[in-house]
């Protein structure tokens, strides 16, 4: 099997991906100078809303903060440290979360799932318009939730960042080497439990 070669950012596969795969990464230097119209805001949110879920119960739920917003700052306060070196010069920053019982109190098994679904697409609709992505697990869950009032079905599962990548950002030397690092991923072989 030949690796496909990779430029710039793209993936070195193994098999032939599309270009928005290979080419979607989670870079960390974000142009500060980058707005996103509200046309932009809601073709990501109709990618995110279009995406599969069990039984079609749409569980995603978003709290959105576009730079400069007062909803904006609230997110990035519950951003650990390392995440707030950075994600503060994207132009959104978001919190994507389950709703993860039904109208009638039953549990909503595949929630966080559903909710990732949405969130992948939404990432691939970005790569799409130039824009990149970076989601982060490294945040206050329970702080975000009681910023927000979110209810106990409504639990947070990440914070996700998004602008137009910039080569140039003002980044901490120890992130600018993992920006410039190769992309690698565990072969395929490691991720089958049976052959």
């Amino acid at each position: 099997m030949t690796t496909t070669s990779a430029t710039a950012h793209e993936a070195a596969t193994d098999a032939p991906l599309h270009p928005l795969l290979a080419n979607r990464w989670s870079p960390r230097g974000f142009d500060v100078s980058h707005v996103l119209s509200e046309e932009e805001v809601r073709t990501l949110l109709e990618a995110a809303r279009w995406a599969p879920s069990s039984a079609n119960s749409q569980p995603w739920r978003f709290v959105l903060g576009l730079r400069g917003s007062a909803a904006h700052e609230r997110l990035v306060k519950h951003l650990f440290p390392g995440n707030q070196l950075w994600a503060p010069s994207a132009s959104l920053l978001f919190l994507a979360a389950a709703q993860t019982l039904d109208a009638e109190g039953n549990r909503l098994t595949h929630a966080w799932y559903d909710t990732g679904q949405a969130v992948a697409d939404l990432s691939i609709q970005a790569t799409a318009m130039g824009l990149a992505v970076h989601q982060m697990g490294g945040f206050d869950a329970a702080g975000v939730a009681a910023e927000f009032g979110l209810p106990e079905t409504i639990e947070p599962v990440t914070m996700v960042a998004i602008g137009r990548f910039d080569p140039d950002a003002a980044l901490p030397e120890h992130l600018w080497q993992r920006e410039r690092a190769p992309r690698e991923r565990r072969p395929v072989s490691e991720l089958l439990l049976q052959n």
